[in-house]
């Protein structure tokens, strides 16, 4: 039980519409915040939305491509317009190309860095004014163990994750005096749609079993409910920082 931590606070989530995105939003909502559930896709979004209003939740859905930033700005007046101030941001939206560098074209290689990395520039640029002058403010952005190790065919993606990480420790320190948080969440090896392909395949998903020290992949809802301990108010001192929830994976 969450005990209705973020009562009366307006999350922002990108990537909504599945995967951890998803559970992060069910578990705010749990915990008394209003949803701005941010993705591409409308009908996936509206299925979380669902998801979300059994808690009595007030959601909202917002049908935006998170690396356009013409659509971003479009965005933070809808945002502002339907809540008001939005006190937490949370960066989730990301893709991954697994391809050797050779393979990759320039194109598939900026698609992975303004997904994952110049769009959580764009949505911290947009709405991070607002949140300035409250006295509170909590931005999580979803890093990955590929800030902190890497694997053959993730170039772009460990590339990305990685900047992402100097990003939040640079924008934590900036943003310390308005006391708003900006920590990162490493998630190692979970059962997301990220990686349904490895987990359909019987020697794969057996390869990656055997690299997590605690022997299974990672449940969604436990990444949902550090987002709720880092967005509440105990983890006010708490910024600059990334936490690793990967079985173990990073520790060997």
């Amino acid at each position: 039980m969450n005990n209705r931590k973020l009562q009366g606070k307006t999350a922002l989530i990108t990537g909504a519409s599945k995967g951890l995105g998803k559970a992060m939003a069910l578990a705010l909502a749990e915990a008394g915040a209003r949803l701005a559930l941010v993705s591409r896709n409308l009908e996936q979004l509206n299925e979380t939305a669902a998801a979300v209003r059994k808690f009595s939740a007030e959601a909202e859905i917002f049908q935006t491509d998170v690396t356009d930033e013409v659509q971003i700005a479009a965005l933070e007046k809808a945002v502002t317009k339907k809540f008001g101030k939005v006190q937490i941001l949370i960066n989730n939206a990301g893709i991954n190309i697994r391809k050797s560098v050779t393979d990759f074209t320039l194109d598939e290689w900026r698609q992975v860095m303004d997904t994952n990395l110049t769009s959580v520039f764009l949505l911290c640029r947009a709405f991070v004014p607002r949140m300035k002058g409250q006295g509170y403010g909590r931005i999580v952005n979803l890093t990955s163990i590929m800030s902190h190790v890497a694997i053959a065919g993730r170039t772009a993606y460990c590339a990305s994750k990685t900047g992402l990480l100097g990003f939040t420790r640079a924008l934590a320190l900036e943003l310390a005096p308005e006391k708003i948080t900006v920590n990162g969440i490493s998630p190692g090896p979970f059962a997301t749609e990220m990686n349904t392909q490895l987990m359909q395949n019987p020697e794969l998903n057996q390869q990656f079993i055997s690299k997590i020290p605690l022997g299974r992949w990672g449940k969604v809802e436990e990444v949902g409910q550090l987002a709720v301990y880092l967005c509440s108010d105990d983890a006010g001192f708490v910024t600059g920082t990334d936490f690793l929830i990967d079985g173990g994976w990073t520790a060997q």
